[in-house]
């Protein structure tokens, strides 16, 4: 390379479309040029105009001298400054007006509910995953939205209030104030001021705005359902809420009860909500589960008569729906769901006792729980037959807990011989099973096992009710069938959904009020008018439930008892609340335009935002928090408040941190260890946690360390206060930093999977750090001190300088794009391991290395770039550009000959002078004995292709 083009990418290569002289030197984008003319005294200067926060900074860290620990790098003073700095200068506020002709970025965090606990090791992962991609895009020039704020309301804080007797509004802002500060402890770069609560007025009145706007639209609505109820905690739970029969919170019973609810219409956006995934970049496992919950199938609902005793047909009809119309000919038995509304006319007197019973203990358990695929299927028989439409026969009618009642029709037609749940449950009670399905391969049937594929259809006419679809393939049978079926007036065509309507009501204090009222004299359902919201909660000192289904807000009397604004009538409130799901179903959009009071978003703001670029989350909320907030934003695109048919265009679902591997070692009756290899064959043992020193590996599995016989068993554990093995991020911060803490969660492995907590992990990325603070600040003096400034040299950077930098910008460059950031981090570490290998570090390549580690450790990088002479915040500095022409790896083999005989090899750049390959050559351990001490004659150089030394021959020896 020749020096003018060096010279020329030394001073642009961060600015590949500027020239050194086109810069204008009063610009923050300008410091590189300024540095270049000001060299040293840059820092001094620059140190003096340092804004006063940051000098008040230091000087609040005050410490006593004799109790100094010497740190790797004094991140305890550093830290606290620059937050301090952070939140008085509101560096990353993100102003209401801006300039719209440069590209935007909106990055966000799922909502965090603040629990009282507080936030544990395992929460900050997704978080700086976000800060990193948000610091990032901020450099690059975006307009960046990064907000924060908490999704309040809900169950946790009203159970605890109830415990405690303090008001959940008081321990939510508690807790609130607790998750920030730890936040802020983290340094990360959130827009604090657009910061706002679930449980705010001024928030959950536009969520009262959008129940309203469902209302109107008849996507709300009230009906009779069956509930997960839960005595003790008073309220209404949701499937998901419950586990074995139990609440998930508190472990009380449930019971399935019918009570009135409120619902909203989700079903009506079923197939949008289907079609809309394709074009989402969210993970494959995401959608996949979004649709499987839509459950869309094709089929046919049919009809089938009940009998009287004499075998009539009653004027009662069992509705079905089957999505292999096809084997209706199959159809041996009905099966009707405990809580089918048809029920107490079905069932004979001699049958009543035990259907009664049988239904009693269904309502105590979870559909999770009755539709487990492994669990043994029950059911008692109900007394009274239906007639088969197709082939005209009697056929009996079951009540069993694995047909649900909110799917479908709540009612099945059981074709055994093609169905496993169908089969297992007729071999249980010797009901008949009927094949109607034969294999396409033409093998024969196993008829220990059922067949549910598709095939050739046997065993399936009659010519009396006018149906024969015996020798076609399944699925010209289904047509014929519902063919046949609709003509008939025995049934038609049907698309169902797994997807139920959303219940929309929770008999409990802590939520939002639901805007409606009832007139006493009709009990009208009256909505509150668009100005009277917010309806705000009524102040409550007695959070218990009052053991009657009717939700704790129903004691606040002189808030249930109103008048109709519109005509004055009496009236009461609704007193149950909405569920928890409701604040968090579009607080991204007021993230945009949290200060408006005269509408939910304005427009142009939304346009311009919409949609959220990267959304990032737990996989727990892959389904149930997605959907609906997906459903809400579908209607508020066809009313016109939002301009993206999707919220969403980006999901990452960050993996889980498990705590720190815990070893457990098997003991046998007498109390002697025993190895796991043992146990297994034993039974039941007693277990004894051995702590991590007295382990070691052995080959793939741990052991004893006294005694390598004895193998352990390892295992890992999603982090809980039951278990222990909670890590605070607060000891973490404490010991090692915040920098360390975000750099390890990001080292530990890719983003998106499961990794295991090891705090003696976290001590490499801070040695790291620590490694990286000497190279650029110097080494500390003997009483753990650090000079002012750096040991930067103003100095033009080598060509092995500028290559090391320029392969780390563009790996870093390419890894955090990418959301790869542990191997982001490698490349980082690779480089600071080169630079220590130099005698000088220029002060363009260290700039730059600060600036590719700002987005991982930002206080250590602000700390760095004002120490490098720079009073303004590194978030805005121009992100380093990769320039290719340092990417290339130009260096040749260049064969070396002495007297026109090779000799051996030489490394050389492409561009290598005749003198530095002639050097080279000299200092090869094999070439140099060719060569030193040797009178040369000359020397014959092609650049890329050769070098020939011509001796003297006096100097050369015989047969050499």
């Amino acid at each position: 390379m020749s020096t003018h083009l060096l010279e020329t990418h030394i001073h642009t290569f961060l600015f590949p479309t500027q020239t050194l002289q086109s810069r204008n030197f009063t610009t923050k984008k300008s410091s590189f040029c300024l540095r270049l003319c000001n060299k040293k005294k840059s820092f001094f200067s620059y140190v003096s105009v340092i804004r006063s926060s940051v000098t008040r900074g230091v000087n609040e860290v005050k410490e006593d001298k004799q109790l100094v620990v010497k740190r790797a790098y004094p991140f305890h003073e550093i830290e606290p400054k620059w937050q301090s700095y952070w939140e008085e200068n509101r560096t990353f506020r993100t102003p209401d007006e801006i300039d719209t002709s440069k590209p935007k970025f909106y990055v966000l965090d799922m909502f965090p509910y603040p629990s009282g606990a507080g936030l544990h090791v395992g929460h900050p992962l997704g978080y700086t995953a976000t800060d990193i991609l948000a610091r990032f895009k901020r450099m690059q020039g975006y307009n960046v939205l990064h907000p924060m704020g908490w999704d309040a309301f809900g169950l946790p804080a009203e159970q605890y209030a109830i415990e405690t007797g303090t008001h959940p509004n008081i321990t939510t802002l508690r807790n609130i104030n607790r998750f920030r500060s730890q936040l802020k402890s983290l340094g990360f770069s959130y827009d604090w001021d657009r910061e706002f609560s679930t449980i705010e007025p001024g928030y959950y009145k536009w969520t009262q705005w959008i129940f309203l706007q469902l209302l109107k639209r008849g996507l709300a609505y009230q009906a009779e359902v069956p509930v997960n109820w839960c005595p003790a905690l008073g309220t209404v739970l949701a499937n998901e809420e419950v586990i074995d029969g139990v609440s998930e919170r508190g472990g009380h019973p449930v019971i399935r009860k019918p009570m009135r609810q409120w619902m909203l219409k989700i079903t009506a956006y079923a197939d949008r909500l289907l079609e809309d995934l394709d074009d989402l970049d969210w993970p494959e496992s995401v959608k996949e589960m979004q649709r499987n919950w839509i459950g869309r199938s094709e089929g046919a609902e049919m009809e089938f008569f009940v009998l009287d005793s004499d075998g009539r047909e009653r004027d009662i009809k069992i509705t079905i729906f089957t999505t292999r119309p096809d084997t209706i000919f199959g159809a041996t038995y009905l099966v009707v769901a405990p809580e089918h509304i048809l029920l107490p006319s079905l069932v004979s007197s001699a049958q009543r006792k035990n259907v009664e019973e049988y239904t009693d203990l269904a309502s105590r358990k979870s559909d999770l729980e009755r539709t487990e695929l492994q669990k043994e299927k029950t059911g008692v028989f109900s007394g009274c037959y239906a007639r088969n439409p197709a082939n005209g026969e009697a056929i009996p009618i079951w009540v069993a807990d694995y047909v649900l009642g909110s799917y479908g029709t709540g009612a099945i037609m059981a074709v055994p011989a093609h169905d496993t749940r169908d089969y297992e449950f007729a071999v249980k009670y010797d009901i008949p099973i009927c094949w109607v399905v034969t294999p396409e391969d033409k093998s024969p049937t196993d008829s220990r096992f059922a067949f549910p594929g598709q095939g050739t259809i046997i065993n399936s006419s009659n010519s009396t009710l006018g149906l024969d679809i015996n020798g076609l393939h399944s699925k010209e049978a289904s047509s014929k069938v519902i063919e046949w079926a609709e003509k008939t007036e025995n049934g038609k065509k049907k698309v169902n959904y797994k997807l139920r309507d959303w219940l929309f009501a929770r008999q409990r204090y802590w939520g939002e009020p639901i805007p409606v009222i009832f007139l006493d004299e009709n009990g009208e359902t009256v909505p509150l008018p668009e100005t009277e919201l917010p309806l705000t909660l009524p102040e409550l000192d007695d959070f218990t439930p009052t053991g009657t289904g009717e939700p704790p807000l129903s004691k606040a009397v002189s808030w249930v008892k109103t008048t109709d604004p519109s005509s004055g009538k009496s009236a009461r409130r609704e007193t149950s609340t909405m569920p928890q799901w409701a604040g968090s179903c579009w607080y991204y959009l007021r993230f945009m335009d949290p200060n408006n009071s005269k509408e939910l978003v304005d427009k142009e703001k939304e346009r311009y935002w919409s949609p959220v670029d990267v959304y990032v989350g737990g996989a727990e909320h892959a389904v149930l928090h997605l959907l609906y907030s997906r459903f809400w934003h579908k209607v508020l695109y066809d009313i016109g408040v939002v301009s993206t048919k999707e919220p969403f265009q980006c999901v990452i679902n960050q993996g889980i941190i498990l705590g720190e591997v815990q070893y457990m070692a098997f003991q046998d009756s007498d109390g002697n260890f025993i190895s796991a290899d043992s146990a297994d064959r034993l039974g039941e043992v007693d277990q004894e946690r051995i702590p991590e020193e007295k382990v070691v590996k052995s080959g793939d599995s741990f052991v004893l360390k006294d005694n390598p016989n004895i193998r352990l068993v390892a295992r890992a554990h999603k982090m809980s206060k039951s278990r222990g093995n909670v890590v605070n991020p607060d000891d973490i911060v404490s010991e090692y930093g915040a920098d360390s803490l975000r750099l390890y969660e990001m080292f530990m492995g890719p983003l998106r999977d499961s990794k295991t907590w090891n705090t003696s992990g976290i001590e490499g990325v801070h040695r790291f750090l620590g490694r990286t603070w000497r190279l650029i600040v110097g080494s500390p003096s003997p009483d753990g001190t650090f000079r002012d400034g750096t040991v930067a040299v103003d100095e033009e950077p080598s060509l092995e300088q500028l290559r090391s930098l320029h392969k780390c910008i563009a790996k870093v460059t390419e890894e955090i794009e990418a959301t790869r950031f542990n191997t982001g981090i490698s490349a980082m570490m690779e480089f600071i391991n080169a630079a220590y290998k130099w005698d000088k570090h220029p002060r363009l390549i260290i700039e730059a290395f600060v600036m590719l580690l700002s987005p991982y450790a930002p206080h250590m990088a602000e700390e760095l770039w004002l120490r490098l002479g720079h009073p303004i915040s590194v978030a805005y500095e121009p992100f380093p550009k990769a320039d290719p022409a340092y990417l290339k790896d130009s260096t040749i083999v260049l064969p070396v000959q002495i007297n026109g005989k090779t000799r051996g090899t030489i490394q050389v750049e492409e561009a290598c002078t005749e003198d530095d390959a002639f050097k080279l050559a000299s200092e090869d351990e094999k070439l140099s004995r060719y060569l030193v001490g040797k009178s040369i004659k000359k020397r014959i150089y092609v650049p890329g292709k050769i070098l020939n030394v011509i001796l003297d021959r006096e100097n050369i020896k015989v047969g050499v």
